[in-house]
């Protein structure tokens, strides 16, 4: 899994990438190891917002949250993303058995 952080209109400092490292540690375990994270933490007036593109095997996936703080934000955007590659896992592990039911009936 390769996470990389930039930022738009703020400077990313060690401690918001250490952060964005830990928050994002659990969804390796959606994957083998082939997930490409792309994470931008941006600020316009009050608003702190993190948005994330995910490169993983057969989708692209992209979510984005908006908090008061940026470690809010970052907290949001973890729990979001872990629902939708939840999401993904489970559309892909239902194509791969109707394949299986399918071939077994079949064959």
């Amino acid at each position: 899994m390769r996470i990389e952080t930039s930022g738009h209109r703020i400077d990313v400092t060690t401690a918001l990438r250490d952060y964005v490292n830990v928050k994002f540690e659990r969804l390796a375990r959606y994957s083998d190891g082939d997930l490409d994270i792309h994470v931008i933490l941006s600020v316009d007036k009050l608003l702190h917002k993190a948005e994330a593109k995910i490169g993983a095997p057969g989708a692209a996936l992209f979510a984005e949250c908006e908090a008061t703080t940026m470690y809010a934000s970052i907290d949001l955007l973890s729990d979001k993303l872990d629902r939708l590659l939840d999401k993904h896992k489970g559309k892909q592990s239902r194509h791969r058995g109707d394949d299986a039911a399918r071939s077994e009936s079949f064959g």
